[in-house]
């Protein structure tokens, strides 16, 4: 190995040793205990997704935000009656809380209904409880809900038509919330289970 080539290995390892030690020094800088957990940047920050809301349980009890959210939880906003996207994304969440427990750590997953119209108390306790012991549905009048979106930033819109199978457009991402802390982290919806237990894991440890 000539000497040309052996110093340019060697200035990049420098630099690389370089790269890595200031983006630890920036996310210790920042102030962020979960910089290192992070994969999304939230448009005006964590602050701006999240706060509180009150709708009502499978039990048709009125419910706030701190009697939910009492342990690390998964809030997805979708509805029962959805064909497609719904029914995968709240399966894959309830494997991540398996796969969450099998670790030792509690996490809640939480249901929130979009479409208070079909979504009863009723129908939101067997749909949840279909979907795993743990999970928590809520639903709400149309009020509570759109507030409840909004302070998710989550979009909806229902195709209201005679037919009782109507559809609702709706954002598809799941949120981490710590109780002490707030919402953390959003999810998209093609991010596997594994990958996404690890993600909630790394919040977890660093709470």
């Amino acid at each position: 190995m000539n000497a040309k080539l052996i110093a340019i290995l060697s200035a990049c390892s420098i630099l690389s040793v370089l790269t890595v030690t200031w983006i630890v020094v920036q996310n210790q800088s920042s102030g962020d205990q979960f910089a290192e957990c992070r994969t999304t940047r939230s448009a005006g920050g964590t602050g701006a997704i999240g706060g509180p809301f009150e709708l009502v349980n499978g039990d048709g009890y009125t419910v706030t935000d701190t009697d939910v959210i009492t342990q690390p939880s998964i809030l997805y906003f979708g509805y029962t009656f959805c064909p497609d996207l719904c029914p995968f994304d709240v399966v894959r969440n309830a494997d991540v809380v398996d796969l969450l427990t099998a670790r030792g750590q509690s996490v809640t997953p939480v249901f929130i209904s979009i479409d208070p119209r079909r979504d009863t108390p009723d129908v939101i306790r067997d749909f949840t409880f279909n979907i795993h012991e743990k999970m928590i549905g809520l639903t709400g009048s149309n009020a509570q809900v759109k507030a409840a979106s909004q302070a998710y930033r989550v979009y909806y819109n229902a195709h209201l038509t005679e037919d009782e199978y109507y559809l609702v457009d709706h954002t598809t991402h799941s949120y981490l919330v710590l109780p002490d802390h707030g919402f953390v982290e959003f999810f998209r919806r093609d991010i596997t289970a594994e990958a996404m237990a690890e993600q909630v894991n790394c919040f977890l440890q660093n709470a």
